[in-house]
């Protein structure tokens, strides 16, 4: 069968390392996918750094892959894919489809979620297997190279505002103009919210408003955010993807009554919330984790119909860890996404 190249991390936070490895065939309800591109997210540091449980070294990280599929295992053909699909696969890479959310429809918070990276190589790499219910179809008029941050970066925002209690005129703020806010404001915009970006530094503002928000907010200047969102009227919805939880906290009180501070950005760090602060106002606070594979496929269509794409930066494969590192420094503008051929 020949070989392929991974890149990969042999023990915790070590280097990434390009190897080569046989080309494995898919099993039962599997497709083998030629990766053409695969963004690098924040979150593939919980896997390289062996943070979380189960995780096995080697590890090939990477859940933004998009590529196309060039080769079938039983059952794949009678499951609707060919091979040469122009397929993503993202944080959701498969269920289980017996424990109880999977029975509930609920796949995303499967009990035994299969994440690339984690519970099977990852797109870090110029072939990966994935299960077919982890496959998203990627629209015409969408590269590989903006497929594939669409398919965790994108769904995520644009999956936590289109179930979020917002309804098109009503407020809502994006904490954060990074690798997920900067999508976050396109989607909020497109949506017909009141968009309000929220960042450090006045110099933002024309960034802002480039993306499509009607307000901008400077988290550093004398006004508190809280403040400044409740002279806007309060928000309906604040969507925050800056991984900071003392900057979460300060947009509870700019909220509406009945509004939700969505959370998607990841921190580790408690949140500084009192419980009187939700009751008087009925406020609800939620995590948000991603989206299924149909939810990245109507994140894909809905950018495609609104010319939404993310900003990225392309490194060949062999330059995943110059990738990787510039993203962890947070010098990335503002998704590296690691490209084949």
């Amino acid at each position: 069968m020949g070989t392929y190249r991974v890149v990969q991390a042999s023990v915790p936070d070590g280097p990434l390392e390009v190897v080569e490895r046989e080309v494995p065939e898919p099993g039962a309800r599997q497709v083998r996918i030629a990766v053409e591109a695969c963004g690098v997210c924040h979150s593939d540091a919980m896997f390289l750094g062996g943070g979380l449980p189960g995780v096995s070294f080697p590890v090939v990280a990477g859940h933004e892959i998009a590529g196309r599929i060039e080769e079938l295992g039983a059952g794949a053909a009678e499951a609707g894919w060919q091979v040469g699909d122009r397929v993503a696969v993202g944080w959701f890479g498969g269920s289980c489809g017996h424990c109880r959310p999977c029975r509930e429809g609920d796949f995303i918070v499967c009990r035994y979620l299969k994440v690339p990276g984690w519970a099977y190589d990852g797109g870090f790499a110029e072939k990966t297997i994935a299960p077919v219910d982890a496959l998203a179809r990627i629209p015409e008029g969408l590269t590989a190279v903006d497929a594939g941050p669409m398919s965790c970066a994108g769904v995520t925002v644009f999956n936590g505002m289109r179930r979020s209690s917002a309804r098109p005129g009503d407020l809502v703020a994006v904490l954060g103009l990074g690798g997920l806010g900067h999508l976050g404001v396109q989607f909020a915009a497109a949506m017909g919210f009141e968009t309000v970006a929220i960042a450090r530094g006045q110099e933002k503002a024309a960034f802002a408003e480039k993306l499509g928000a009607h307000h901008y907010i400077d988290s550093t200047s004398d006004t508190p955010v809280a403040e400044a969102l409740q002279s806007l009227g309060g928000a309906r919805v604040v969507l925050a993807t800056a991984a900071n939880a003392d900057a979460m906290t300060a947009t509870v009180e700019g909220l509406a009554p009945r509004g939700e501070l969505v959370v998607v950005g990841a921190d580790t760090t408690p949140l500084g919330i009192n419980p009187a602060q939700l009751l008087m106002n009925g406020l609800v606070l939620r995590g948000h984790p991603s989206g299924t594979a149909q939810d990245v496929q109507d994140t894909m269509a809905f950018g495609v119909l609104h010319g939404i794409r993310p900003m990225v930066e392309t490194v060949p494969l062999d330059r995943a860890e110059e990738a990787y590192r510039r993203m962890l420094d947070g010098r990335a503008r503002f998704r590296m996404v690691l490209t084949n051929g």
